[in-house]
């Protein structure tokens, strides 16, 4: 096991780029490290699979951030979620919001998520040029639309919700944070009014007005908290998907042609492709409400935990040689969406948006492939998200 804290910040573009040999190695040592984050926050981080699966159960593990210790140097996001909220008030969140964010609603969107990809390429490739930035001509623009539509709103300012998003999770800057909380809150209170006041057969309409049998509903803050959860993690999780699957892709030539050969292979590439690289790095803080014993380490009261999604999913205990990208593994187990009360509820829109905009995307670029050498594309910093900031592509 590491004798001190390793500080992540310090590994640089090398890590940003590939993290998992650096991941490899811990495992090695051990499943549980103790690590320096970019924030500047030493916490326990999680890298092995059985591990990771027990700490995403565990319930001494809290997820709200009243029982983080006095001392922790990021401070709790504001607004109440789903994300941020321990049983029994996650359970009475989540079953509020499930009650509209249904399968029903998520399936009545499928043939609007072709529509809007179809769009989206169209515009990409009459653009006149033979290439293209895949986050900002597609893999952005797409899960953003989804949202839109879903939410009920209006076209939002893409540029606006991007700079916020991007700096309430991947920022190292405390008080760059804190100024996109803000922003954020001012940007989703705008969005609630206009909805008060035109109400519609939308996802928002119905949140604001949801109401269960005992006649409980969402509070301003968590109907404020929830339209956060849904805008930055349905962007951002769908988003980071197709970039980083049609990184894989590209990266792996073998496996590119036999998803060409065999389009119906698409649902278990997608799966091989949150496993392999997800979109979600690593789940949001834990915090210990007692002692607790973790892969060797005495993790005391208020000790913040973070578990390593995609390192878990390259543990070769769980997964045989985890570091080949395979479309045709089983590849059940993986915890790409986490695992528990918190795996992710809007998992099944991402995956149907990605089967969507991969299959398609193969279907109208038969010769796609990278403009750059994969070594120069910048990848996002951090540990909580995983996903390249454009990656040029020709046709």
């Amino acid at each position: 096991m590491t004798s001190t804290p390793l500080d992540l910040a310090a590994l640089g573009e090398d890590f940003a780029r590939d993290p998992y040999p650096v991941y490899e190695q811990l495992r090695a040592q051990g499943p549980v490290h103790r690590v320096w984050m970019p924030e500047g926050a030493e916490v326990w981080l999680v890298v092995g699979h059985e591990q990771a699966r027990a700490a995403l159960t565990d319930p001494r593990l809290s997820k709200q951030w009243r029982n983080a210790a006095e001392d922790f140097p990021i401070k709790s996001p504001s607004g109440s979620h789903m994300m941020n909220s321990d049983a029994p008030q996650h359970t009475r969140l989540r079953k509020l919001v499930a009650r509209e964010f249904t399968s029903r609603r998520i399936e009545s969107m499928r043939a609007s998520v072709q529509k809007l990809t179809d769009e989206l390429l169209d515009r990409m490739l009459d653009a006149g040029q033979d290439r293209a930035d895949l986050v900002d001509d597609f893999s952005f623009p797409l899960p953003m639309a989804v949202i839109c539509e879903l939410l009920g709103v209006p076209f939002l300012d893409q540029a606006e919700v991007r700079r916020w998003a991007d700096a309430a999770i991947s920022s190292p800057d405390p008080a760059e944070r804190r100024a996109a909380a803000q922003d954020a809150a001012r940007f989703i209170s705008r969005l609630i009014e206009v909805k008060r006041g035109q109400p519609g057969d939308d996802l928002l309409s119905a949140l604001i007005k949801v109401t269960d049998e005992e006649g409980d509903r969402l509070s301003g803050d968590e109907l404020m908290g929830t339209v956060f959860l849904l805008i930055v993690a349905g962007h951002e999780t769908t988003t980071n998907l197709i970039g980083n699957g049609v990184f894989a892709l590209l990266t792996h030539p073998d496996q590119l042609e036999l998803l060409r050969s065999d389009l119906s292979l698409i649902d278990n590439a997608v799966e091989e492709m949150l496993r392999y690289d997800g979109a979600v790095e690593s789940a949001t803080f834990r915090f210990a409400t007692e002692p607790i014993e973790l892969g060797g380490h005495l993790v005391r009261p208020g000790d913040a935990v973070m578990v390593d999604l995609n390192s878990a999913n390259r543990d070769r205990t769980r997964f045989a040689d985890p570091d080949r990208f395979d479309i045709r593994r089983a590849t059940a187990g993986h915890i790409a969406f986490g695992h528990g009360i918190h795996h992710c509820l809007g998992a099944p829109l991402a995956r149907m948006e990605a089967r969507i905009a991969i299959r398609s995307l193969l279907e109208r670029c038969p010769g796609l492939e990278l403009d750059v050498h994969p070594d120069h594309v910048r990848w996002r910093h951090g540990i909580l998200v995983r996903g390249p900031h454009h990656l040029p592509v020709r046709f």
